[in-house]
């Protein structure tokens, strides 16, 4: 795998030592030390926002880490994404990081090998010196190189990698229209739905909520791909009011009780999610604007049912739902026919 750092020299080559020591920094630490006051913070990126020059070319993010991202305003603004959605992501993003120190001298260490080889735009003499002068005074934030800011105009701001699949989704609609958001269990799709309603004011609708009832449960229907799904009851209490910029609800299927029970509330939003398997059932029509795939590699996938769900668990999903999951998966080809697919990873 490439270096980020490699691909930081790659994308923006007046990357100076200073501008590395400085994605190192915040590769390690996040934005933690960024937010001592809330208002001031929205306030000031809000004036930023609208101040900064525009940026063609640029993306609206880009990994610096493994688990931290760069989000850039004039690609952002441009997107048409409400600066206010990116209050909150940066806010929640500011959390502090026990083995910031670690992951810190980890990266140094990347960098002098790095430097060595050159493979960084600057010398490994200029690098070290650059690097004892910081370590000098202790680790701290830092600025960027003056070299750097006449050629990149940086204007971002820092955010925890874990919000990268919902940057990839709301870069991809635009931050409206209807998400079709199916995958494998265990991927992640229940979280991203619910990051998406409070970073994005996102309605959401679950999939879970149509659990089939057993006076459908019969031996035909349920050898279906896909059968499994009360898609007729989607088709009726869900699909007239999607787009609609409308507040509904609908009944949700109470499994503890097989049953139906209290009705759901779906927020009046300009975007809308439907998360869960089966939500790009062919039954259902091309109602989304978007569809997406939320993928997960095996082991993983049982790694995680088992902490959620326990060893009986587990034997329920490898041996019942999942099979049932990957025949609707490869009849209809789900995964192939989305736009996005995300990867769930670990950690």
């Amino acid at each position: 795998m490439v270096s980020f750092f490699v691909l930081q020299a790659q994308a923006h080559p007046a990357l100076q030592p200073a501008d590395a020591l400085k994605m190192a920094y915040q590769a390690a630490f996040g934005a933690e030390h960024l937010l001592t006051d809330q208002q001031k913070a929205r306030a000031f990126l809000h004036a930023e926002m609208t101040s900064c020059p525009d940026a063609p070319g640029l993306p609206v993010w880009e990994w610096i880490g493994a688990g931290t991202l760069r989000i850039h305003l004039a690609p952002w603004r441009a997107a048409g994404l409400p600066w206010e959605w990116l209050a909150r992501l940066f806010i929640r993003s500011c959390r502090p990081r026990p083995d910031g120190e670690e992951r810190f001298s980890a990266l140094l260490r990347e960098l002098d090998a790095l430097t060595a080889a050159g493979r960084m735009p600057f010398t490994r003499d200029l690098w070290r010196q650059e690097k004892e002068r910081y370590l000098e005074q202790g680790i701290r934030p830092l600025h960027h190189s003056e070299t750097y800011r006449a050629a990149e105009r940086p204007a971002y701001r820092v955010a925890d990698g874990r919000y990268a699949p919902l940057l990839t989704l709301l870069t991809a609609c635009g931050g409206r229209g209807v998400i079709a958001l199916d995958g494998r269990c265990a991927s992640g799709k229940s979280t991203l739905a619910q990051e998406m309603a409070d970073i994005a004011n996102a309605a959401v609708v679950h999939m879970d909520d149509f659990f089939l009832p057993p006076d459908l449960r019969t031996e035909k229907r349920l050898g279906e791909p896909g059968g499994n799904v009360h898609y007729e009851r989607f088709l009726t209490d869900v699909l007239p009011c999607l787009g609609k910029g409308q507040a509904f609800s609908y009944p949700v299927f109470d499994c503890s009780r097989m049953r139906m029970g209290e009705s759901r509330q779906v927020l009046c939003s300009g975007l809308t999610v439907v998360e869960g398997a089966y939500s790009c059932h062919p039954a259902l029509g091309s109602y989304m604007t978007l569809r997406a795939f939320s993928d997960i590699d095996a082991q993983l996938q049982k790694q995680r049912i088992l902490e959620r769900n326990g060893k009986a668990g587990w034997e329920n999903f490898r041996t019942r739902w999942i099979p049932m999951e990957e025949k609707y998966f490869a009849a209809f080809r789900i995964r192939e026919q989305a736009s996005v697919i995300l990867q769930a990873r670990s950690g």
